[in-house]
């Protein structure tokens, strides 16, 4: 159901049971999957697809041009999964020219109240921010990430699958996956036991990621523990990713226990 305040674009695409709250406004390219509910006072615009069984609460900002100096209304879009949940007063930017002309969301994330997607984020499943948490441009977020209350993503940060930061912190760093990350500036402080144990990750597995996490940061030589590590630590898929994420971006900065 559309209501008769709703400003709907005739060239817009609305699957069948969407509804449109009051004095919600929908531009001209957006795509909207079934059965999500839009409530009142949202703009979506732009380049946007959204999926299906989404939920917007009001005055969500959806679409609107990046806030980057250098974007000059490129053609670029915003993707938008299955099943996520945008509160109140988060803003989604699209991607831009030099960033790769996308910002892309995945399903079953939760966007708590003022939390901020910026150009060319990359956020895949059930990622959940939590209040006035904001991503800067060219952030990517993987599966399973928890973001604490106000903690804000640098630019171009990684942080690895099923990750938990903590409220307040200032992440400037790349974080891996499965990490326990809290403090001013990000400190690495263990293992997620807990979201792992949620997963129903058999506890030998966790045991052997362990034992190798603390091979990896014995000292802030992160390249000698690597190459030291034993092989048979290797051969644990979690301690696989955990690999697979810190060789993959070698220019970036990784947090670690160390402060700095």
């Amino acid at each position: 159901m559309i209501h008769k305040t709703a400003i709907v674009d005739p060239k817009s695409k609305i699957s069948s049971n969407v509804d449109v709250g009051a004095y919600s406004v929908i531009g001209p390219n957006v795509e909207i999957g079934e059965n999500t509910i839009i409530q009142s006072h949202v703009s979506i615009i732009g380049n946007t697809k959204i999926g299906k069984k989404n939920k917007i609460y009001p005055f969500a900002s959806i679409g609107n041009d990046p806030q980057d100096l250098k974007f000059n209304g490129e053609d670029t879009k915003l993707e938008i999964g299955d099943n996520n949940k945008i509160r109140e007063f988060v803003t989604i930017n699209p991607g831009t020219k030099g960033g790769g002309g996308i910002t892309k969301i995945g399903n079953g994330c939760l966007f708590m109240v003022s939390s901020h997607i910026a150009h060319d984020c990359l956020v895949e499943d059930n990622v959940i921010l939590a209040n006035n948490v904001p991503l800067g441009g060219h952030a990517h977020i993987e599966q399973n990430v928890i973001i604490g209350g106000n903690s804000a993503v640098q630019q171009f940060t990684r942080v690895g699958k099923f990750a938990m930061i903590g409220g307040m912190c200032g992440v400037v760093r790349d974080i891996i996956p499965y990490a326990m990350v809290h403090g001013n500036r990000s400190i690495l402080q263990g293992l997620n036991l807990i979201g792992l144990r949620r997963q129903n990750v058999p506890n030998k597995e966790i045991l052997v990621l362990s034992e190798a996490y603390k091979e990896i940061f014995k000292s802030e030589n992160l390249t000698d523990n690597l190459k030291n590590l034993r092989s048979e630590l290797k051969k644990n898929n979690l301690v696989k990713d955990i690999i697979e994420f810190l060789e993959k971006d070698k220019k970036r900065p990784i947090c670690t226990p160390f402060s700095k």
